[in-house]
């Protein structure tokens, strides 16, 4: 270990450690645009500037290693003019485009600004002028007027996402990010160059004016997209998520996540169930919990006991698959319960975050012993189904002619219409609990909000029905 000095704070660090990783340890937060602690330095934006002792000039923090003995001021006069002086230079072409950005809130430029320079523009000649609105393909937006050269994103597509689909082109004041020729991005991870622009130059067009992020609640959660378990952060507001970002996390996903995950929030806001129904002369109607719960129980009645079948889903939380086979196993015994996993035909999977299993708690159900659907015995002639069916599942239990008693479920799904009984369930965002992903690592979350519509009374009945019973 090397023992070294930032700023009159001692410590201890390894070598090869540069000098910014260093000031993280000890809590010093050396301002920076081009670095990014999982991409190669680049030293490009010279905003990391430090003094050094022995050393005649200030040094870049991002690439320079730290050697025993070493001495660092962050915050010299020296270092606070440089700073000063790098930001008037960046923003000298820099639009006034700040009211209308949609990066305002969560922008370095802005910060930086406020913190190292504040002072008004020197410039008076004409700003350089380039391209606005450019549509770079899945889903991201460029503004080149905005951007600060960073190369962040040229550099996570060659190193991370593995497909060189952005370069720098031009020279001086006229150089600007790009696709190559006739070549969008289709990076299935494009939209973490959005995630590290530290500037308004990249955006994303899924999120772009729905919504300040000043309004929004940070709660961080588990990606339940497949079976890797991403870690993330919904963006929400009165119970509507408006999006999602990969929340760091080194066995995981690291500062990752693919963007069939990061758009798979939808379902969340739309087609919901948030009350409970049941049939009556062939049509679901409203009714109360207590009411539906009491036809349930009076259609269990009308089966015996060895003709109802339970069907566990991989997609809910461990907690509730317990909770829903532990009771039926108690009242039924184990030979009853049987799960129902997502099983896309052609599942698209990659080397890596995304894997073939789409579902984020099958690792769980493994562990349960559960059998699927298509074991059920001849005999059986109802089912109780938790969240739905596969596409196959479902079309064994209606090739068969298997009535469904009663349905769990978060939103409308294919059962609706054959359904006796409908009670509305949380989904992962509106309650705490856990997933298990492929490597076996049982991941916890909390609730992000309660249902909205003012009813998560209901919901929180529901999740007792078997008591009732």
């Amino acid at each position: 270990m090397l023992n070294i000095i930032i700023d009159n704070k001692p410590l201890q660090t390894a070598p090869g450690t540069t000098i910014i990783e260093a000031a993280r340890l000890v809590g010093i937060d050396i301002p920076h645009f081009c670095d990014h602690p999982a991409l190669t330095p680049d030293g490009n934006c010279r905003m990391c500037l430090v003094e050094v002792n022995g050393v005649a000039k200030p040094v870049l923090a991002c690439k320079t290693l730290v050697h025993e003995g070493m001495e660092v001021k962050t915050d010299t006069d020296l270092i606070k003019k440089a700073r000063a002086s790098i930001m008037e230079f960046l923003l000298i072409n820099h639009p006034l485009d700040c009211p209308t950005c949609d990066q305002a809130g969560e922008c370095k430029l802005q910060d930086y600004y406020m913190i190292h320079d504040a002072s008004p523009s020197r410039f008076a000649e004409k700003k350089v002028t380039k391209r606005k609105r450019i549509d770079l393909g899945a889903g991201v937006v460029l503004d080149e007027e905005r951007c600060v050269l960073c190369r962040r994103c040229v550099r996570f597509c060659q190193q991370v996402a593995k497909r060189d689909e952005l370069s720098v082109q031009g020279r001086g004041d006229q150089s600007f990010v790009s696709t190559f020729p006739d070549k969008p991005l289709t990076s299935p991870y494009a939209g973490c160059v959005v995630d590290i622009c530290p500037v308004g130059a990249l955006t994303s067009k899924d999120f772009r004016f729905k919504k300040r992020v000043w309004y929004l609640l940070q709660t961080d959660s588990i990606c339940p997209g497949c079976s890797r378990g991403c870690h993330i952060t919904l963006w929400h507001e009165k119970g509507v998520v408006y999006r999602i970002t990969p929340r760091f996390c080194a066995a995981v996903n690291q500062y990752w996540m693919c963007d069939v995950g990061r758009h798979d929030y939808r379902w969340l806001n739309e087609q919901r169930r948030f009350k409970a129904m049941t049939r009556v002369s062939g049509r679901l109607i409203e009714a109360s919990v207590n009411e539906t719960l009491l036809r349930l129980k009076q259609l269990f009645e009308s089966h015996d006991p060895f003709e109802v079948a339970f069907v566990a889903s991989a997609k809910e939380t461990s907690e509730s698959i317990d909770a829903f086979v532990g009771f039926t196993k108690k009242r039924f015994g184990a030979d009853f319960v049987y799960y129902s996993k997502k099983d896309p035909p052609d599942p698209v999977a990659d080397d890596f975050l995304v894997t073939r299993d789409k579902n984020p708690n099958l690792a769980h159900i493994y562990t349960l012993g559960l059998k699927t659907v298509d074991q059920m015995p001849q005999d059986i002639k109802a089912v109780v189904v938790q969240r739905d069916l596969s596409e196959r599942d479902e079309s064994i239990v209606r090739r068969r002619g298997i009535e469904v008693l009663a349905l769990l479920a978060t939103n409308h799904t294919m059962l609706d219409d054959v359904a006796q009984v409908v009670l509305p369930v949380p989904t992962y965002a509106e309650q705490a609990g856990s997933f298990t992903n492929n490597n076996g690592c049982r991941q916890s979350f909390v609730a992000a909000f309660v249902p909205r519509e003012g009813n998560g009374e209901a919901v929180r009945l529901v999740a007792d029905w078997m008591n009732v019973l």
